[in-house]
């Protein structure tokens, strides 16, 4: 089973700030809930798991992350992560993300397009949950993003912030994301059941 998703976040900080994390992909990937890099293969290959929790079963994804893209004049990052777990479910993500000017210079979006696929027991929920479940998780994702790039120091100046160059952007230390635990889908399930709920008492009364 396949799902696309193409989403656009404002971020409260420049675009030098937002780049230099996503173009980290050790930080890139803690800002994923319950995912991290475990090796470093070479400048384009890493391996990394995902700790995932339904109810009283835990379930950890291994897999292989390919950086297909890493555009600093664009600050774009393409890569691809595919990995399979003990029973024989796999999943794979082929992400791209940009970040893009903001209203303002102290602002910027996170503009990401990514094509999800899983087969095995996580592919019987369907699309009509994994869709949402998608979208919940990339919504904590960029939620730690923002906590990453908001530790950065800012720039002096709203002249420095648009003059930085990509080069002293990749050579700036990452900042280590919040620690993640491992992935608790039961409760995502069930906030979308209550929110279906809530959906219906609205249009009830």
């Amino acid at each position: 089973m396949e799902v696309k998703l193409d989403k656009r976040y404002p971020l409260d900080v420049d675009m030098a700030r937002a780049w230099q994390v996503l173009r980290d992909v050790k930080t890139v990937a803690g800002c994923m809930p319950g995912a991290a890099i475990t090796e470093q293969v070479d400048d384009t290959h890493y391996k990394g798991n995902v700790k995932v929790k339904v109810g009283p079963a835990n379930a950890a994804f291994a897999g292989d992350i390919e950086v297909l893209e890493l555009d600093d004049a664009g600050r774009r990052l393409r890569m691809l992560g595919k990995g399979s777990d003990r029973g024989g479910s796999t999943a794979s993500m082929d992400l791209g993300a940009t970040i893009e000017p903001g209203e303002t210079p102290a602002t910027s979006v996170l503009a990401g397009q990514a094509t999800v696929a899983v087969s095995g027991k996580f592919a019987q929920f369907g699309s009509r949950l994994m869709v949402p479940v998608s979208e919940m998780l990339l919504a904590q994702f960029v939620d730690n993003f923002r906590v990453a790039a908001a530790a950065l120091p800012g720039p002096a100046s709203t002249d420095a912030a648009s003059a930085v160059a990509p080069a002293a952007a990749s050579t700036a230390a990452p900042v280590a994301p919040p620690e993640q635990r491992e992935l608790n889908a039961l409760a995502m399930l069930w906030a979308l059941v209550k929110g279906w709920f809530a959906g219906l008492g609205g249009k009830r009364t």
